[in-house]
């Protein structure tokens, strides 16, 4: 699939509007800005060989067309306390994923939440203490939750990221 837009509606993010399509400054500005949230525009126009005017317009309509949504710091979870890490599958009642996603987005420790078609429904990211606390969000708070039918748990061992960025 192209990483430009289509024209068609609802085909972008699922808000049913399209933002132009990115040209390879806004792919390197995205590459520049997903390495590092915190870079000066004078050092971001520098590396992407674009004035500091340039660079700047440029970020301000990929923030104002929704492409960037936010500058945020990325935490290791293992020394900020969240040693335990598991992905959860859910299978849903048909026609609950809307109240489900919303109780999910609720439950703390619940890093990442995702629809899916095929086996299971719904996929989440948990990120907890210790193993006790995994058991009680998966076994009493996801599992408590109306319209959902079952999980399954896949246990984190290790990650890491990847690396090449889709914009580079």
């Amino acid at each position: 699939m192209s990483q430009q837009a289509t024209g068609e509606p609802g085909t972008e993010g699922g808000t049913g509007r399209s933002a132009g399509p990115l040209d390879e400054v806004d792919r390197r500005i995205l590459d520049e800005l997903a390495r590092d949230g915190r870079i000066s525009i004078r050092t971001l126009a520098e590396r992407v060989h674009v004035s500091r005017t340039n660079a700047y317009a440029r970020v301000e309509r990929l923030l104002r067309d929704g492409v960037i949504t936010g500058f945020r710091a990325r935490v290791a979870p293992e020394p900020a306390g969240l040693g335990t890490s598991a992905y959860i599958a859910l299978t849903i009642q048909q026609n609950t994923w809307r109240e489900v996603s919303a109780e999910l987005a609720r439950v703390r420790y619940v890093e990442h939440v995702a629809l899916l078609s095929g086996e299971h429904d719904v996929l989440a990211l948990v990120r907890a203490p210790d193993n006790a606390t995994l058991r009680d969000v998966v076994l009493d708070r996801v599992q408590g939750i109306a319209g959902v039918l079952s999980t399954r748990s896949w246990l984190v061992f290790d990650e890491f990221e990847g690396t090449r960025s889709p914009w580079a």
